[in-house]
């Protein structure tokens, strides 16, 4: 009887060939490759294998008699100072369970099955045979984190995937992978998301046949940079451009985030009806794709639309279901700001000690998550708390963190918003000469103007009739 095949991450996999059953388990490597990276590192067998396996076990590697395992090889590309890609055989030699299981990984990550996706992704990194598509197998599970709110385990994931795509010179996927560092970045508070997403960009129209899927995308992530930049004008502009490039490919989960860009847009140019309507769009494709962790972020949003109505019953409803939703999904960036919404409210129906616990919460997982933005919110909501209940030292204290920490990361219209609510206080109490100050500083800039190219509207009608 032959040797049982082992399980494999894709059961479904056709049987092997007798060649391909007799090949040596491991990662299948270039010829030579081992050898001439440690001759080039001025390296002993010994010292290559330092800390890891023998000088024997690399001799074996060297001479082709053995295979390294994939935690192997990743030894010795650190010791040698070389990329794991350089060590790697034509990828011709992909097994079909490798294949498989990218499509599989794909498909799990289309169906919003982002926590299945992770699992499945750190499986497939485990098979040796999988070591040629490590780039793309890394890429994917770092979406799958982004999608989680979980952005420290992506962040090293796509750095490597990134370059890998480099190394092969893959410019469309590297393309890609900078769109999802893009999205790295202001999901973190970075300055420089748009600067990546542009570059992104760039380098898809770089190609003589641009897809026209990718540079849709990249224009909703390049449109979902200026919009955490509070740069209303150019998201509105770039989300439309993005729907109008993707025209009937448009995959029903990147419209549905398309939609909830332009609500939140919409919304923070004061046009709260096309807000609503683009949300409710939104919110109705995703409950169909049963996507969670989407339906959470605008769950919270068409909450501070109903409060803008004064719709506070209408906006509890939105709001205690976002914050289900974020713990269901176990949602970590974007939660604090959640709670930071729920707290306003509570402090609109009167509720003021419910209000500190939210804003007391949400401080705490902001700075644990070392949201530098949300932080600061916390302390201007925990400001008007303290102004509820008469503590003025308190209510100073609060706004002084909050006007230090939006200052230093240079979000405008949130600091103004900061100032502006700090006056207000102030005027309240009779302080009317620091209540000036404030005041004025809130008013040194206006908010940005509509879009006063009004081709979008052509867009629009399209779009919703998707």
């Amino acid at each position: 009887m032959g040797r049982r095949r082992s399980a494999s991450v894709a059961e479904s996999a056709p049987p092997q060939k007798a060649e391909q059953r007799r090949r040596l388990p491991g990662v299948n490597l270039r010829a030579g490759a081992v050898k001439q990276a440690r001759r080039e590192a001025g390296l002993s067998l010994a010292q290559v294998g330092k800390g890891h396996v023998t000088a024997p076990a690399i001799f074996l590697i060297e001479t082709g008699r053995t295979r390294p395992s994939l935690p192997t090889l990743e030894h010795i590309a650190q010791r040698t100072g070389k990329p794991v890609e350089f060590f790697l055989a034509d990828p011709g030699g992909i097994s079909n369970e490798t294949q498989d299981g990218l499509v599989d990984l794909e498909t799990l990550l289309a169906q919003g099955l982002y926590a299945e996706a992770i699992d499945f992704g750190i499986k497939l990194l485990s098979l040796g045979s999988s070591a040629y598509r490590l780039g793309p197998i890394r890429y994917h599970i770092a979406r799958a984190y982004l999608q989680l709110g979980k952005p420290e385990p992506a962040a090293d994931l796509l750095r490597q995937a990134s370059a890998h795509f480099e190394s092969v010179g893959d410019v469309l996927m590297l393309a890609e992978c900078l769109g999802s560092q893009a999205s790295l970045a202001y999901m973190t508070e970075q300055p420089d998301a748009v600067a990546i997403a542009e570059r992104a960009l760039a380098l898809c129209r770089s190609l003589k046949s641009v897809p026209q899927t990718t540079e849709a995308r990249l224009l909703g992530v390049l449109a979902s940079a200026h919009l955490a930049n509070s740069e209303w004008d150019e998201a509105l502009s770039f989300y439309y451009e993005a729907i109008e490039v993707a025209g009937s490919l448009y995959d029903l989960r990147r419209l549905a985030l398309m939609y909830h860009g332009l609500s939140i847009a919409y919304q923070e140019t004061g046009q709260h009806e096309a807000a609503t309507r683009y949300g409710n769009r939104s919110l109705a494709l995703l409950e169909v794709l049963r996507d969670r962790v989407s339906l959470a972020r605008i769950e919270n949003s068409l909450g501070l639309l109903k409060m803008a109505k004064v719709d506070n019953a209408g906006a509890r409803q939105h709001k205690d279901r976002a914050i289900e939703l974020s713990k269901e999904t176990d949602l970590e960036f974007g939660r604090a700001g959640m709670m930071l919404s729920l707290c306003e409210l509570s402090l609109h129906e009167g509720n003021v000690d419910a209000a500190a616990e939210l804003a007391e919460q949400a401080l705490r997982l902001a700075e644990r998550l070392e949201e530098g933005v949300t932080t600061a919110e916390a302390h201007m909501w925990l400001g008007r708390v303290a102004e509820q209940r008469g503590d003025s030292v308190a209510v100073d204290r609060e706004f002084e963190l909050a006007l230090h920490g939006l200052g230093k990361y240079g979000v405008g219209e949130r600091l103004l918003r900061c100032h502006g609510m700090h006056a207000e206080i102030l005027e309240r109490r009779g302080d009317l000469k620091r209540a000036y100050v404030h005041m004025k500083k809130a008013l040194s800039a206006s908010r940005p103007g509509l879009l006063k190219d009004k081709s979008h509207l052509a867009v629009e009608e399209r779009a919703g009739s998707a």
